[in-house]
Formats: C-alpha cells, sequence, structure tokens
C-alpha cells in the first residue's frame, strides 16, 4: 500500500522544487514532514521564534519575516506556496503570488477570499488552487464523485466533522484548528442548491441528527464546506447542501452564544472566549459523510461515502487527525499539480480532483480510514 513514505514513480518529476510554507502553526508543521519524502525544498515562513525554532528541528529551512517585504522574497522565484496562514491572508497572498508567478494553495473557507482569488486567477500564470483541506476540499472531491455516479442527480449530502474522541462539558467540543475559521462557519451565509437553485441558507440551521457505526450525532449548516460545488453541480440537482458533524446538544448552546447573546456581533470576544474556555486536543477524530440519491439505468438509488480518521505517528512526530487530513489535503494538491496532472495555470477547483487519483496519492491515503492507520506510520 502506499505511505507517507513512499516516494512514486510519478512524484520524481518533483524532485527538488522549491516549496514555501507559509505559518508554523499545527498545520503548518505537518505540511513541513513534506521534507521527509525528500521531493521538495522547503522554506517555512512565520513571525514567531519559538515556532520556527519547532519546525526548524525537522531539518526544514525557515525564515522570519515582519513584513510584506520579507514575505515577497520568500515567494519570489519558488515553485509553490503553501499558504497556512489566517483566512484573511488569503487574498494578499495570493496576489503576490499570482504577480511572481508562483503556484498558490491554501485552506481557507471564506468563501469571499475563495471568489476573490478567482478573480485574480483570471490572467495569472500560474495556478491558484484554494480550499485544499478537509471542508472545503476532501468532502468536495467525495461529493463530486458521487454526483458522478448517477444519470441523474437529486440529492446529495455532505456532513463532515473534526470532534474530540472524548468529549467533556455541555458543548462536547474541543478547539482543533482555527478559531476565527470556526467563528466564520458558525456565523456566515452557507451556499447550498436548494430546488434547483443556487442560494444561500443561514448558519446554524437544518438541524438533523443521525447515528453512523453506533454512535449519535447531530449535524447542521455551516458556511464554506462546500467549495466550488454548488456552481459545478447548477443545473444538475435538486437539493446539495453541507452541514458540520457535532455531539448532540452543541447547535442549542451555539444558538445561546451568537443569537440570544448576540455575540455573532462581537467575533473577537467569543473568540477570546472560545479560546480561554475550551481546551484544545491532539486527540481527534475526523468524521466524514456523505450520500446521494438519484437516478441510475432507470432506477432511483441511493450512494454513499463514510470514513473515520484519527490521528497518527508521521517521522516520530504525532499528528491529531486534523492536521494530518489538512496538511494531506493541500499536499496532495501540490503533488498532482507538480506531477502536471491538474491544470498547470488558473483557478483550480477541488472538483478537478479525482476520488481515485487523490486516495491513490502518498499524502491522500490519509482519508482512508482507521484500517491505515499503520501504513501512514515512518
Amino acid at each position: 500500500m502506499t505511505t507517507l513514505s513512499n516516494t512514486s514513480t510519478a512524484s520524481h518529476a518533483a524532485t527538488h522544487r522549491a516549496i514555501t510554507i507559509l505559518g508554523a502553526g499545527h498545520i503548518g508543521f505537518a505540511m513541513a514532514l513534506l521534507q521527509q519524502a525528500g521531493d521538495y525544498d522547503i522554506l517555512v515562513v512565520d513571525r514567531d521564534p519559538a515556532r520556527l525554532a519547532e519546525v526548524a528541528a525537522l531539518g526544514v529551512s525557515t525564515q522570519l519575516t515582519t513584513d510584506d517585504a520579507s514575505l515577497q522574497t520568500a515567494i519570489d522565484g519558488r515553485f509553490a506556496v503553501l499558504n497556512a496562514l489566517p483566512f484573511h491572508r488569503a487574498v494578499p497572498v495570493a496576489t503576490l503570488c499570482a504577480a511572481a508567478g508562483v503556484h498558490y494553495f491554501d485552506l481557507t473557507e471564506d468563501v469571499a477570499s475563495t471568489q476573490a482569488i478567482r478573480a485574480l486567477a483570471a490572467n495569472a500564470r500560474s495556478v491558484l488552487m484554494p480550499q485544499c483541506g478537509l471542508a472545503p476540499g476532501f468532502i468536495g472531491i467525495v461529493g463530486n464523485d458521487l454526483a458522478r455516479r448517477f444519470d441523474t442527480l437529486h440529492t446529495l449530502r455532505m456532513r463532515v466533522g473534526a470532534l474530540p474522541r472524548y468529549p467533556q462539558g455541555a458543548l462536547r467540543y474541543n478547539l482543533t484548528w482555527s478559531t476565527e475559521g470556526l467563528i466564520n462557519e458558525y456565523c456566515n451565509p452557507c451556499e447550498a442548491i436548494v430546488d434547483g437553485v443556487r442560494t444561500t441558507v443561514p448558519a446554524l440551521e437544518g438541524l438533523e441528527t443521525f447515528a453512523l457505526d453506533g454512535v449519535e450525532y447531530e449535524a447542521f449548516n455551516t458556511s464554506g464546506g462546500l467549495g466550488t460545488l454548488t456552481e459545478t453541480l447548477a443545473g444538475k440537482a435538486r437539493q446539495v447542501d453541507y452541514q458540520s458533524i457535532r455531539y448532540p446538544g452543541h447547535n442549542a448552546i451555539l444558538k445561546l452564544l451568537l443569537n440570544d447573546l448576540r455575540l455573532r456581533d462581537r467575533r473577537d470576544l467569543l473568540k477570546d472566549i472560545l479560546e480561554t474556555a475550551i481546551p484544545t486536543t491532539d486527540q481527534d477524530v475526523i468524521v466524514v459523510f456523505a450520500t446521494a440519491s438519484g437516478m441510475k439505468g432507470g432506477r432511483l438509488v441511493q450512494d454513499s461515502y463514510s470514513a473515520r480518521i484519527i490521528g497518527t505517528q508521521v517521522a516520530g512526530h504525532t499528528l491529531s487527525a486534523i492536521q494530518l487530513t489538512t496538511a494531506a489535503g493541500i499536499c496532495t494538491a501540490l503533488d498532482l499539480v507538480a506531477q502536471g496532472r491538474l491544470p498547470q495555470r488558473g483557478f483550480v477547483g477541488q472538483e478537478a480532483l479525482g476520488l481515485g487519483d487523490f486516495l491513490a496519492n502518498r499524502f491522500g491515503v490519509a482519508f482512508a480510514g482507521e484500517r491505515l492507520k499503520a501504513d501512514l506510520a515512518v
């Protein structure tokens, strides 16, 4: 089986290409493990010397940046930039990359940022590929794969959760990734296709409950998870939506905080409250569940995809499930561009990646779930 330590024949095309990773936090650190594969020359850039020291211990080059001039230096002449900075830095960095002719990849869930990057890509000499993480990212690849299996697609429902394996407290939730990104998902309008028409629906609404492998969950609308899939499937489906998975009871508390206490209008305060009161954890689990229904061969049928992914050891370092999947998503996109298996310029949506190609990639194999945990240890 393919492992993170394997270097496939196709990946030799990427040998010694220069990559800049912007951000040395949890996800940037995980991305830096690309260096273990030996195919890319990595430079990790951050403004925090302590974070850079942790990355440097991997044997990876680092650069301290304090202004746009030093950031420009870290971009110029590189093959690609992997942006792991907060969402509000997506458009400025993509702009610099487009001007420099450098391939650009990011993890943003922010719809407005993605739209701005798409506009930038119209005349770009390089690839601009946002939303390369879990959701948006992998779930869009899964959804598009399911959609293609039908002669006529009726409904496509996608659900993803980054959850604590050992939930505590009333929220039954731990912080496992960007708090700013989480708040965006809970507050911003959510794209969907309803009755065949592209539209937006309110975040936190559409509450549903379900069980998967004997565990009870709830799911509700959150923003950004669909990426560009509503555009791709416009006119081809009656219903397409995305919801975040949580343990039961989470939604009601979020509505109290955001609506009754009006913290959606005081996002800085909400961020401070969440980061002060809710601990982080590396003991997390990713739950992916997507289901589609429609006509195939003259029959009404349903098809589904599910995965449960936990963290693992990579090169002697423990990666949480959210670190593993998010870094694997963007690294897979980079690999496929470097191998010439994706377009080489302009905007590239996640739907351009075939699910089979993604899962066969040395990084994408991480999404296969628990049964391949042992194969990911290097």
